[in-house]
């Protein structure tokens, strides 16, 4: 990995990690406002809010969160070509107890790292 690339990805990390934070909150609607356009174009503000109340909000307050995986890479299924950094956390929550989290930030057109993706499994 070069020098850039692991630069990309501390930086992409941490705009994650500050994501993350607002979901753990709760703060579904916020976590959207922050998104990146990627994920804005392909999804409505009260669907996102709806889904992560779905998937997210059952699964209770986190308990712990460790970053397994970082991957930069240029190219997602579904999206436009762009500057993406795939992360993956092994989480534990209140309600699960071995979760896979991953958060995809991108660079954004403003120059800012935006998540654009985020599952739970």
């Amino acid at each position: 990995m070069s020098a850039c690339s692991q630069d990309k990805n501390v930086v992409a990390e941490e705009a994650a990690s500050n994501w993350l934070k607002i979901v753990d909150a709760g703060n579904y609607a916020q976590s959207w406002d922050d998104t990146g356009t990627v994920l804005k174009t392909n999804i409505a503000r009260e669907q996102w809010q709806e889904l992560l109340t779905r998937n997210r909000a059952p699964l209770g307050t986190l308990i712990s969160r460790q970053l397994t995986s970082a991957e930069y890479t240029t190219q997602l299924p579904g999206a436009p070509d762009g500057q993406y950094v795939v992360l993956q956390y092994a989480s534990n929550f209140e309600h699960k107890s071995s979760a896979i989290e991953t958060v995809t930030p991108v660079l954004d057109k403003d120059g800012q790292w935006r998540v654009c993706l985020y599952v739970v499994r």
